[in-house]
């Protein structure tokens, strides 16, 4: 079973959009569970006004998230998807220590740039799987690469021997006008902009867990 844990130690990263989109792209692959461990309660949040039974979701504490772990895996589960809560460093290592790939989402401004170093350092500690995404972007306009802000983000992650995957996850209507209706963007509005951006970023997060072959 592939575990891909979304962590961060800051609140407002957009950890539990990833997981949701994440969660229904990675059922396309395989059986897929979601696991709210964040106490805000988001990823519940969209669940509940979904109307596919797919992927499935358990609520989850440092107190049982471990078997909920086991036995998805015992039950033949492809893919774990973890929303994981901020400000909770032994439960976000505890979750490293299992995950394939740690997803760290980091928002191209200052204070997102100077709070992903204690998870990046908490990742080192352990050797975990990272890979940083930038998340919640100012969109692309026709004509540039990426704006000028993410270009920054970029340069400074990569300076703090942070990996970062290609591309970025825009601050797009869309995705929130799916997450509203139990939906991701991907099943809203599978030709947008933003279904693009979530599948490529998704496409290279399942690369790196080893499920989808690398591209020559």
């Amino acid at each position: 079973m592939h575990v891909i844990l979304i962590a961060t130690q800051k609140g407002g990263s957009g950890k539990s959009t990833l997981a949701a989109h994440f969660g229904a792209l990675a059922e396309r692959n395989g059986r897929t569970i979601l696991i709210d461990a964040d106490p805000q309660g988001s990823l519940s949040f969209w669940y509940k006004r979904r109307e596919a039974d797919t992927p499935l979701l358990a609520k989850a504490d440092a107190n049982n998230i471990g078997e909920i772990l086991d036995a998805a895996e015992a039950e033949g589960m492809a893919w774990a998807v973890v929303d994981s809560p901020p400000h909770n460093a032994p439960l976000t290592a505890s979750l490293m220590s299992r995950a394939t790939v740690t997803v760290i989402p980091v928002r191209p401004g200052p204070f997102d740039l100077d709070a992903v170093a204690a998870t990046l350092a908490m990742a080192r500690s352990l050797k975990a799987p990272i890979a940083c995404v930038i998340n919640a972007a100012p969109p692309i306009t026709r004509g540039e690469t990426e704006t000028s802000i993410v270009a920054e983000a970029r340069a400074v992650l990569v300076g703090m021997g942070a990996p970062v995957l290609p591309g970025q996850v825009s601050q797009r209507a869309s995705l929130s006008h799916a997450l509203i209706t139990g939906q991701s963007v991907n099943e809203y509005d599978p030709d947008s902009r933003a279904a693009g951006e979530i599948g490529a970023m998704w496409s290279a997060v399942a690369e790196l867990a080893g499920a989808f072959p690398r591209k020559p």
